[in-house]
């Protein structure tokens, strides 16, 4: 990189000559009279860099051809006013932003006071030199580094994602196409170059940077999301699987025929999809699976849940005395019923109350479970049970929900306490 451009000229009366402009250090290493003037431009250039200023030198050929220094062009380009207040929230939320930068040192520290960053922005030559160790180490404590070269920025995402952290990047040139496609996320912003896009995860539209929190903010709701559907379907298997076995093997009973599973399964799918539209609370610090957790909880559910479907079957058969063809589309329904409102109970840390679930979900639910009802009332494709004992049904579940709700929070309060020590 000659950091630098040149052009030739010639004036009205047939003179030629050339000039160029570029980096200060850059032109000084050109110019004939450079010993003569380097500390007075250096020293100039470091005073404008202190209040922000970027320096351009500019240089032109004489009558012999010999390039001689001609002066400083002083550039201001300011942050832009959205850019402290999306700092501090991304601070807030847990994300660590460190300054990458072509410019001068003394102008990137005087940036990331305006912005109220960090002022430990350290020199590219900083990393030179030292250890594997050592650097990463350098890279992981500044608040950032100034007048990087492509490779300088490559490097410290590199020691950065060595140093365990999930790693996001923006740039706009073609020397950020390396580093963006190396990040774990790489976010080209709304005036960047075609290569940069095309080695990007994300393409911002809109300019600044305030559309990352955004960004950061949905996807924390889209593992909520995940999360809450991930114990859902670990709940059910366990809670489905685990009482027809144990049905089998002990009752010598199938609890459901085999068109009450495929019955099961096609209303599932509708509220299931609708998950992805629900309502929920981004959590204020980034996210990541706790599978111990996950886990604990959906088989807390699961086992929660074979518990009342044995004590369903305990009434069909011992208290109410139903024939056991009848006794299937009774399950059947606690199943459904059951199976579904265990989304409501998933889908919060917190009581089922706590977080309004989306309009779309609720009918997804009621309509699905409207179905299932009529069918077992009404015997279609299977024995009917009635008004009376498909309400009952109704009461069971619902009353089983609110004690599943109990439990979960209880089961949070647990996993969780013993993460905390597991970690210690």
């Amino acid at each position: 990189m000659h950091k630098r451009t040149e052009a030739s000229i010639q004036d009205a009366e047939g003179n030629a000559f050339k000039v160029s402009k570029g980096a200060p250090q850059v032109i000084l290493s050109l110019a004939a009279n450079a010993p003569q003037i380097e500390d007075a431009v250096n020293h100039k250039v470091l005073e404008l860099a202190e209040k922000g200023y970027r320096a351009l030198g500019v240089a032109r050929t004489n009558k012999e051809g010999e390039w001689e220094f001609a002066g400083i062009i002083p550039l201001y380009d300011p942050p832009r006013e959205d850019s402290a207040e999306t700092l501090r929230t991304a601070e807030d939320m847990g994300v660590q932003v460190k300054m990458v930068t072509g410019d001068h040192t003394a102008i990137a520290k005087e940036t990331a006071r305006l912005i109220n960053l960090g002022t430990n922005i350290l020199p590219s030559s900083s990393l030179a030199n030292k250890g594997d160790s050592a650097t990463k180490k350098l890279v992981e404590g500044a608040d950032g580094f100034a007048e990087v070269y492509p490779e300088h920025k490559y490097c410290i995402v590199e020691c950065l994602q060595a140093k365990r952290h999930i790693v996001g990047m923006t740039g706009d040139g073609v020397n950020d196409a390396p580093a963006l496609k190396k990040a774990d996320v790489g976010i080209a912003v709304e005036s960047a170059t075609d290569a940069a896009r095309s080695a990007a995860d994300i393409v911002l539209t809109l300019p600044g940077l305030s559309v990352i929190i955004d960004a950061i903010k949905e996807s924390r709701k889209i593992f909520q999301r995940m999360n809450s559907y991930a114990m859902y379907r670990i709940a059910e298997t366990i809670r489905v699987l685990f009482f027809m076995t144990l049905s089998i093997l002990v009752f010598n009973f199938y609890p459901v025929t085999a068109l009450m599973i495929v019955l099961l399964a096609l209303l599932n799918d509708l509220p299931i999809m609708t998950i992805a539209f629900d309502n929920v609370k981004y959590s204020d610090t980034p996210e990541k699976w706790n599978m111990r957790v996950v886990l604990g909880i959906a088989t807390v559910l699961g086992i929660a849940g074979v518990i009342s479907s044995f004590g369903i079957f305990y009434i069909g058969e011992e208290i109410l005395h139903m024939t056991r063809e009848y006794i299937q589309p009774f399950i059947y329904l606690k199943l459904s019923v059951a199976g579904h409102l265990t989304l409501f109970v998933t889908r919060t840390r917190g009581p089922f109350w706590s977080i309004k679930p989306a309009k779309i979900l609720l009918l997804a639910i009621i309509s699905t479970q409207m179905v299932a009802t009529l069918i077992v009332v009404y015997g279609i494709l299977m024995p009917p049970i009635g008004w009376t004992l498909a309400l009952f049904v109704w009461a069971y579940a619902l009353a089983w929900f609110i004690v599943n709700d109990y439990v979960k929070r209880a089961a949070y309060d647990v996993f969780e306490h013993r993460e905390i020590i597991f970690h210690r």
